[in-house]
């Protein structure tokens, strides 16, 4: 059974760091885009990142461009958000979902449209606040 499990959230003052993790049991990272989302009350949900079946593309929104920075350890079968230089804007709810490939390998990524990914993760709280 395909599962996504994100932790690392937390409360952080603005300016700080969190690396957010999300573990994939299930299923080979190869076969699936994984891409982070988040939603913050009243607001809709964000695509912010993905990373592509082959691991060597990446994609950002341009909220979050050049202070996130998504990686991947297929070792450990888990993907990273690290966020720094956090504001409190930055603060909501983070997922992370799977969207299948059917060719496999995609050095392509896009998380444009969240109803591609039909596995997701819990969420984790992230609140920047001094």
């Amino acid at each position: 059974q395909l599962q996504l499990v994100e932790s690392g959230g937390g409360l952080v003052q603005p300016g700080g760091s969190l690396r957010l993790s999300c573990t994939a049991s299930g299923f080979t990272l190869d076969d699936y885009t994984i891409g982070w989302f988040r939603q913050a009350p009243g607001k809709e949900r964000e695509g912010i990142s993905c990373i592509s079946s082959s691991g060597s593309g990446t994609s950002y929104g341009d909220s979050v461009k050049g202070r996130f920075t998504i990686s991947r350890d297929n070792a450990k079968n888990t993907i990273y958000l690290q966020m720094n230089s956090l504001k409190p804007e930055d603060t909501a709810v983070y997922y992370c979902a799977a969207d299948w490939v059917p060719s496999g390998y995609s050095t392509y990524c896009s998380f444009r449209d969240f109803r591609d990914f039909r596995s997701w993760g819990q969420g984790t709280q992230v609140s920047v606040s001094s």
